[in-house]
């Protein structure tokens, strides 16, 4: 666990001011009318509480509970005694920090067992300090029943999110590491044969000069064909590499959207044929980074990718069933959209964005019209 005073503003949303308060106004209460051996009572109930309250943080296994049980028993007496019932807002505090389940729910139930009969208790037998206090009491009581649960809910969410952020960023290793091994084998494949054969047939023309002109003019030429072939077949590998097709991001979206348990539906065919090979690379960035804003910030559950193309334009729509977002806030938001934006203004596209139950990003680029085959050009 973290340090209780590094948590305490993060996770209750009060002030560290009120919290200061909270551990100065029981002195108030032990020094109101009592006698010296109450008082010193009080002032050593109230040590003890807060040694066993630090030591609470610190500590593990078993020995949260102990020290826990003996913070629990002091809030009763304190209560009872001196009508002291804010130490109840300490323990409900730290006991929604416990990460264990069962440890989490059977603290919960007894300490909120515990000070409703102790508040019980004192409004029966007429405790002056507490009928004097009753809207603050019955806040008390509040605050047991909630913050637990609220700062647990919290707490796993915080560390959902954390891991979900850790997975995130080791399926971005293994992609990189994936990619580099592919480059790897494509660059092996592509020119350490042709590069060894054009190494044996340097040598061997070399040999053949002087006995054979003929033939080492013919093996020079094998290799300036070799190094030729080596050239265009790594040009289309590094195009291939910089491209980004429709087609293939649609299966990682399709991933993606699973792993954020959002459910995706596809409309139309996402193999283009009239789109330039700029103009696909450049919309499937942007369905990238408009499938990573559902992801992120949208909310929703649903997500649906629509594919329109015509002879002029092809148009996307990404649809999710989220919170929705204005144009104009999504522009200065910074959420991607902006970037979105430009890539389609550089391609001569465009962006609209629409929020009704939910949010529509429509994304539309030039298609390549081909142009027919005249009877007499085949």
């Amino acid at each position: 666990m973290q340090a209780w005073h590094q948590k305490f503003h993060k996770n209750t949303g009060l002030s560290p001011y009120v919290w200061v308060v909270f551990c100065i106004l029981p002195f108030y209460f032990i020094f109101r009318p009592s006698s010296m051996q109450q008082v010193f009572i009080g002032i050593l109930m109230i040590i003890v509480f807060f040694i066993c309250y630090a030591l609470s943080f610190i500590s593990k296994g078993w020995q949260v509970y102990f020290w826990t049980s003996v913070q629990i028993v002091i809030s009763v007496a304190m209560t009872v005694v001196f009508g002291y019932v804010y130490f109840s807002m300490f323990l409900a505090f730290f006991i929604g920090n416990i990460k264990s389940r069962a440890g989490f729910f059977t603290l919960y139930t007894v300490h909120l067992v515990s000070t409703f009969v102790t508040i019980n208790y004192g409004f029966v037998t007429k405790n002056s300090m507490l009928l004097t206090q009753f809207p603050f009491v019955l806040i008390s009581l509040f605050a047991v029943i909630l913050l637990p649960i609220s700062t647990y809910n919290r707490n796993k969410r915080e560390k959902l999110q954390e891991q979900l952020e850790d997975a995130n960023k080791r399926i971005s290793d293994l992609v990189k590491l994936e990619e580099r091994q592919r480059i790897a084998r494509d660059l092996h494949d592509t020119l350490g044969q042709k590069l060894s054969l054009i190494g044996l047939k340097s040598d061997l023309a070399g040999k053949l000069m002087r006995q054979n002109p003929e033939q080492a003019q013919s093996e020079l030429d094998d290799v300036r064909q070799t190094a030729r072939r080596a050239l265009t077949e790594v040009r289309e590998m590094v195009t291939n590499m910089r491209g980004t097709r429709v087609e293939d991001e649609m299966f990682r979206i399709q991933q993606i959207l699973k792993a954020a348990q959002i459910d995706f539906t596809l409309e139309g065919d996402p193999k283009l044929t009239e789109t330039s090979l700029l103009n696909e690379n450049v919309l499937g960035m942007c369905l990238k980074e408009a499938v990573n804003n559902v992801v992120k910030h949208s909310g929703a559950t649903a997500c649906s990718v629509i594919i329109e193309s015509n002879r002029a334009d092809l148009v996307v729509k990404v649809k999710d069933n989220g919170v929705g977002v204005s144009k104009a806030n999504g522009y200065k938001a910074g959420n991607g959209l902006r970037g979105i934006k430009e890539r389609l203004e550089f391609v001569n596209g465009s962006l609209d964005i629409a929020a009704d139950c939910g949010m529509t990003i429509t994304m539309r680029v030039p298609n390549v019209v081909k142009q027919p085959i005249m009877e007499g050009e085949a």
